[in-house]
């Protein structure tokens, strides 16, 4: 599925058209990799099925950037796997439209989540 930022996500400047695919026999986890430069590939996860308790809160500005009238967004936390284990970023979640592939990734600010969360902690 193509994924399109609605802005460049942080540190990933001009890029804004992405791949959004399962990881085969990964229940919750997804590559997005960037069209035009495919050396470029996050792993998101499913915060729903990773982190069931994370229930970050979105200004009424964040809630609007994918559109008044999202039905449904998903909500994703970026997966950074390093030989310590892998970490999630809490403080700056991907929320995707499912329906058109409309997606943002939104600051939390004053929420107190952290960018390298533990994922066993994080659940």
């Amino acid at each position: 599925m193509r994924a399109a930022f609605v802005t460049p996500p942080p540190g990933l400047a001009p890029l804004t058209d992405f791949h959004f695919e399962p990881v085969p026999g990964a229940d919750g986890l997804f590559t997005l990799t960037a069209a035009e430069e495919p050396a470029v590939r996050l792993f998101l996860l499913d915060a729903a099925t990773y982190v069931p308790d994370y229930s970050p809160h979105f200004s009424a500005v964040q809630r609007d950037v994918l559109g008044a009238h999202v039905p449904e967004a998903h909500l994703f936390v970026v997966a950074n796997p390093g030989p310590g284990g892998t970490t999630v970023n809490l403080a700056a979640p991907i929320v995707l439209d499912p329906q058109t592939g409309r997606c943002a990734q939104l600051i939390l600010e004053g929420q107190g989540y952290p960018l390298r969360a533990a994922l066993a902690q994080a659940a």
